[in-house]
């Protein structure tokens, strides 16, 4: 059996046959050039972390989406993936190695802070991505935070523990979830795994749950920091139709995530 068959099953799946087509075209089709230079650092610091694919069309969009929205941090797609889109699988299931990626962007992070303390850092994530955002934030030394991480469509188990990753924010986490992606994130993830190696329904679909053993002070935490954001077809008139890629149109970009990240509410 291949890697992808045994890791997806894909005989069984035809949505998941249809993701190679799909990461095949997105991928290395990124054009955002990362604006990383001084005159942006000295705003803040933003990282893209792309899905499975790696860095694709998908996460350039979300990149373009931030800076047209008026986002003046420096903004980098951030590649935590192989580079080789062939091994998505790897990418999806194997936890091992995305927490050492996730660690190095957590070093990454605490470095820009030493070099220029108080400013904000954003995380924002798609699909697998959604998942190494979470773990960067439980791989950051204790004591340090950043201001908001903001999942899309995250491919991550709705019983996922959040408590280490909301204490890690400033102002929280965001969850764009959709019940209309359901042959990705219900189907595919209930045959693949999620990033954090559960077959369910993810997040990204159905939205975090809040863990049954939570004390009085965690549900306060969660009520204070989590911020679920369901699909709402007022959405599509910038691009999202509920579909597992439609948060990295670059104008739903523009219009839902550069105003958290600019410090504004979009409505929960």
């Amino acid at each position: 059996m291949n890697v992808s068959s045994r890791y997806l099953g894909c005989g069984r799946s035809p949505a998941w046959c249809g993701l190679l087509c799909l990461l095949a075209l997105a991928a290395g089709c990124g054009y955002f050039r990362n604006l990383n230079t001084f005159e942006y650092l000295e705003h803040g610091y933003t990282f893209v972390l792309p899905g499975i694919e790696g860095e694709s069309l998908f996460n350039s969009n979300i990149a373009q989406g931030l800076s047209n929205g008026g986002v003046d941090t420096a903004i980098e797609v951030h590649d935590w993936t192989t580079g080789t889109w062939l091994l998505f699988p790897v990418h999806l299931r194997d936890l091992e190695r995305n927490r050492r990626e996730a660690a190095e962007l957590a070093a990454k992070i605490v470095e820009y802070q030493d070099r220029y303390p108080g400013l904000p850092v954003h995380l924002v994530g798609h699909s697998g991505g959604g998942g190494m955002a979470l773990l960067t934030l439980e791989a950051l030394p204790e004591g340090r935070q950043v201001t908001t991480a903001i999942l899309l469509a995250p491919a991550v188990a709705p019983d996922y523990d959040l408590r280490p990753a909301l204490a890690k924010t400033e102002r929280g986490i965001w969850n764009f979830y959709s019940t209309l992606d359901a042959a990705y994130l219900m189907a595919g993830t209930t045959i693949a795994g999620t990033i954090d190696g559960k077959h369910t329904s993810s997040a990204g679909a159905i939205g975090f749950d809040k863990l049954a053993d939570l004390s009085n002070e965690d549900v306060q935490v969660y009520d204070a920091k989590l911020h679920q954001v369901p699909y709402d077809w007022k959405m599509a008139a910038s691009g999202n139709f509920g579909s597992h890629t439609g948060p990295t149109w670059i104008q739903f970009s523009r219009d839902y995530i550069a105003p958290i990240i600019r410090g504004q509410s979009t409505g929960e």
